[in-house]
């Protein structure tokens, strides 16, 4: 039996990364899907490897009110009821000093990252509170809580708008026994960071495989995160296994922001004690 069995969900920004494998999980737990992106072939791709009585692409741009509303119908004619919705789509921002940021950039980067997530619970909410029951969930970014994890400044403003907005809403929707939570990713190995530096999507995506061993290095947890790492995550704030938890932040980024890592900092230790002709203790 699978913990999302019956679960009717919409999950954006499904056509690659966190968002497809998330859309793969679901299914495997019971769950019906609605999955929207831009790209409609690799859209339509997932739609066919899942079949579609288990899953329906809708071409949608996560940032344009009418799209958001045309996925919330679809779901409605196919399945009658939305369960979750996982408002995962997102895209690189403006990187630089803040004296470099174009405002068309950075315009785009709130639209992308804030507007898709608002637009998402705003559609989600009037079904959500009728039914008296339901799950939101919005992709944060340990970016959001600290800075100097994003190569994006504008990208970490815009994850600390989605964390704080996610826990906004919570306390709103909460009333109706409908749940809003965040996840926050740590490093996942995802063409994401390909394309802040500018590659297309197309071959940012190819370079995700490479990433990993770089990205080993950044937490306690010796290995990269990987797309299963956050799509778990979503599973569970989907499913009733999380009925009590409304306006949390899982964080899942093996220890990145818990602290400075031990083994460096020890060996900074050890290197200030020969410089001071200070014994090992």
């Amino acid at each position: 039996m699978g913990r999302l069995d019956g679960k009717i969900t919409i999950v954006t920004g499904a056509t690659s990364g966190i968002g497809r494998r998330t859309v793969e999980l679901f299914v495997q737990e019971g769950a019906r899907v609605v999955a929207t992106g831009r790209r409609e072939e690799l859209g339509r791709s997932l739609e066919a490897a899942l079949g579609k009585d288990k899953c329906l692409f809708v071409t949608a741009d996560a940032t344009n009110e009418a799209d958001v509303k045309r996925m919330f119908d679809a779901c409605l004619a196919k399945w009658g009821r939305v369960d979750c919705l996982f408002n995962n789509a997102g895209g690189p921002a403006p990187v630089g000093g803040i004296e470099t940021v174009p405002v068309d950039g950075f315009d785009a980067a709130m639209a992308t990252l804030v507007r898709s997530v608002m637009l998402g619970m705003k559609h989600a909410a009037p079904l959500m509170m009728k039914q008296g029951s339901g799950s939101i969930i919005n992709n944060g970014s340990v970016a959001g809580r600290r800075a100097g994890y994003s190569t994006s400044m504008i990208y970490s403003a815009a994850k600390a708008a989605v964390n704080h907005l996610t826990v906004c809403v919570a306390m709103q929707l909460g009333e109706k026994n409908v749940r809003v939570n965040s996840i926050s990713p740590g490093g996942i190995a995802t063409g994401i960071f390909a394309k802040a530096l500018g590659l297309p999507p197309d071959k940012a995506d190819s370079y995700a495989e490479a990433m990993k061993a770089g990205m080993a290095k950044a937490q306690p947890i010796p290995r990269a995160g990987i797309v299963d790492d956050i799509a778990k995550a979503a599973i569970f704030l989907a499913s009733d296994d999380s009925t009590f938890i409304n306006g949390h932040d899982l964080v899942v980024d093996g220890g990145m922001v818990g602290g400075r890592l031990w083994t460096p900092h020890q060996e900074g230790v050890k290197a200030m004690r020969q410089a001071f002709g200070v014994d090992e203790v």
